[in-house]
């Protein structure tokens, strides 16, 4: 039995792991990560207090109670507005109410304002306020304190991007006894031993790593601050769903932090940076939404020319925040650019037609798409992630989707327009909680003969060597309390220390090597009906779906009654729904798809469709819009934020651990 257990410990390799903790350019770092805090003083408080949506301007969010020193301008289909709000789009000849639709026959009129407050920036970068409507008060946010500022113009945009505000100096305050752990590490095999006279040609070893959580309460301190571009679709079939896309993006510019900075681009036959890279702070909030309450929707959708431009914006930046990413919102197709159905079968079938001339993505700029780099060497600054939001059933889900997989974005599907804001939430509960960057998950086998043979990682790059003695995973960014899950399969010679042993009975798998398998084949079996469905084989793609539903219910962590299991299995019933017929399938059925592959194939949770509701045994039920499985408290968090300022409803939502129990 010695030589059995001594054979076994060679199956689990030695695993390390290299990662940068997040922290401000200026403050210092240790081997596990930021050694100090700023003082309780210097923290900015994020306290939430929402009203019901009722009391509050559509437009700009701020509160519509009387006696706040702004007028209130009531339509004549009965919904009250901020004066200054609703003059504004009057300006740009909007005469429909933004809530009801209603075509207005009587419109505010408001005079002009003196031109001579014209844009400025002081030696922060920090530029006078916003002319279009007072700032929100603290009827819905508490803890931002804001003045009214002289009125900003509207600029034309400049040739070069070098404008942006220049980031604070952090100064470090005494260590704190909340200072965030480091990152820990799992190693479990399929199972507990093997026989030192049995050759296991393919022994499957579940590694797992886990970000440390950071307490809300120093949560801006131990983050990565992001520069971030919102690049908004504004073209005329936006119109219907624009009151609710300011709204939207309204709760990202509240959630941003100080040290954050944000920019805005908007794309409809052309593309221009409407706001520059400016830091969330007072000042910087309220012209943000200056900005966002003067958007109107016309013209043609240049989803290339947006990102040129968004791209342009980071690139150009004089100053860097640790993380750069765009979030990219289109109800519709590249009109300017030409049809990427060609583009998406290229990527997904490549096995069928791998020499298919990528002409979308060629167009794409090389931070977002790193093979578009002329000069054919290593990309000279890192890859810029665009988390795409495709909204109804008119958008295109091949090319958001690509864009979103070959930045390292995620992909969201937004069937219903109503539940954006939740999904925007989503996204940047994330962005917002980045504690460790540049993670590399580093494998070596200690013992001879036992090799590496193949790591599923998803779309996280991998790479074996040394005959299969090493191996590494890069992991690159971790949300605060995300986990990663990797299959890694070895190979085991016969051991020289096989005279002896006793036999090895009733052995049981291992629950999560085989729970973590079972997502990779039913993720693998979704990509490969997919790929039936793009080629019109729709009979042969639902059998692909049924049959993996088969090997699931029959797999040992289903028969437990494992809670993954039982998503995976609604996901294989609704993906099969959804390919009932090419029509249901091009209206729905694709993005569903590719949103829930964007999610699988990063471990990321991602937002589509509408919710659904999936029981999970005695009695409890959870949501399904998001793949539960992967979502970290702070996408928690933030959703609840969103939920309560839509609904005025206070109950938070249920969470799942990686084996689908119910958080508390």
């Amino acid at each position: 039995m010695a030589s059995t257990w001594k054979k076994l410990k060679s199956l689990i390799p030695k695993i390390s792991t290299h990662h940068r903790r997040s922290s401000s350019s200026s403050s210092s770092s240790s081997a596990n990560g930021i050694a100090s805090s700023p003082s309780p003083s210097s923290l900015l408080s994020y306290s939430f207090s929402f009203r019901s949506s009722k009391k509050i301007c559509a437009i700009c969010l701020g509160s519509l109670k009387k006696g706040k020193g702004q007028a209130i301008f009531t339509a004549e289909c009965s919904h009250p507005f901020h004066f200054n709000c609703i003059a504004t789009n009057v300006q740009h000849g909007n005469r429909i109410c933004p809530i009801c639709r209603s075509k207005w026959k009587d419109i505010p009129f408001q005079a002009p304002t003196n031109a001579a407050d014209s844009w400025h920036n002081n030696s922060m970068g920090q530029a006078r306020a916003s002319p279009y409507n007072a700032p929100l008060d603290d009827s819905f946010v508490s803890g931002f304190h804001h003045n009214l500022h002289q009125p900003t113009l509207p600029q034309l945009e400049t040739d070069h991007f070098s404008d942006d505000e220049l980031l604070p100096v952090i100064h470090a305050g005494p260590a704190s006894s909340t200072c965030p752990q480091a990152i820990t590490i799992k190693a479990l095999p399929e199972f507990p031993a093997v026989l030192a006279s049995d050759a296991v040609s393919r022994f499957a070893i579940l590694l797992g790593i886990r970000a440390p959580p950071f307490h809300v309460d120093v949560q801006q301190f131990y983050r990565a601050p992001i520069d971030l571009v919102a690049l908004l679709d504004v073209s005329g079939s936006m119109a219907g769903k624009l009151a609710l896309l300011k709204r939207a993006v309204c709760f990202i510019i509240q959630n941003l932090g100080p040290s954050d900075r944000l920019s805005i681009v908007t794309f409809s036959s052309s593309a221009r940076r409407i706001f520059p890279l400016r830091r969330m702070c007072g000042r910087g909030k309220d012209d943000a939404i200056c900005a966002i309450n003067a958007l109107y929707s016309n013209g043609a959708t240049n989803i290339v020319e947006g990102l040129k431009k968004g791209v342009k914006v980071l690139e150009e930046r004089c100053e860097i925040n640790p993380i750069a990413s765009i979030i990219l919102l289109s109800d519709g197709h590249d009109t300017i650019n030409g049809d990427s159905h060609s583009l998406y079968s290229s990527v997904q079938n490549h096995t069928l037609n791998p020499r298919h001339n990528l002409q979308y993505l060629c167009l794409l700029p090389a931070s977002i798409c790193p093979r578009n780099d002329a000069s054919g060497d290593e990309p000279r600054q890192p890859t810029i992630p665009v988390h795409t939001f495709g909204f109804g059933s008119e958008h295109d889900s091949n090319a958001m989707h690509a864009i979103s997989d070959i930045s390292g974005g995620t992909y969201s599907f937004i069937e219903s327009i109503d539940i954006l804001q939740d999904a925007f939430a989503r996204c940047i509960g994330g962005l917002l909680s980045v504690v460790a960057q540049d993670v590399q998950l580093s494998i070596q086998s200690i013992s001879p003969g036992v090799q590496i043979s193949s790591i599923h990682s998803g779309k996280y790059k991998s790479e074996i060597f040394y005959q299969g003695r090493k191996a590494i995973i890069d992991v690159e960014n971790l949300y605060a309390d995300e986990e990663k899950e990797f299959l890694v399969y070895v190979s085991i010679p016969v051991s020289s220390h096989a005279e002896g042993e006793k036999k090895l009975d009733n052995m049981m798998v291992c629950l999560e090597v085989d729970r973590q398998r079972n997502r990779v084949s039913v993720a693998e079996a979704i990509a490969n009906a997919q790929r039936m469905a793009e080629l019109g084989d729709l009979e042969h793609a639902q059998d692909v779906l049924s049959e993996q539903r088969i090997a699931l219910l029959s797999s040992v962590s289903a028969q437990a009654g494992d809670g993954l299991c039982n998503l995976l299995e609604a996901e294989l019933r609704e993906t099969r729904q959804r390919m009932a017929n090419m029509q249901l399938y091009e209206q729905t059925g694709r993005a569903y798809i590719l949103s829930g592959l964007s999610s699988h194939s990063w471990q990321r949770a991602t937002t589509r469709s509408h919710s659904t509701t999936i029981v999970l045994g005695e009695g409890v039920t959870t949501s399904t819009n998001a793949t539960i499985s992967y979502e970290t408290p702070s996408m928690v968090n933030m959703v609840s934020k969103s939920q309560i300022l839509t609904n005025g409803s206070s109950q938070q939502p249920q969470r799942l651990n990686k084996s689908c129990s119910l958080l508390q």
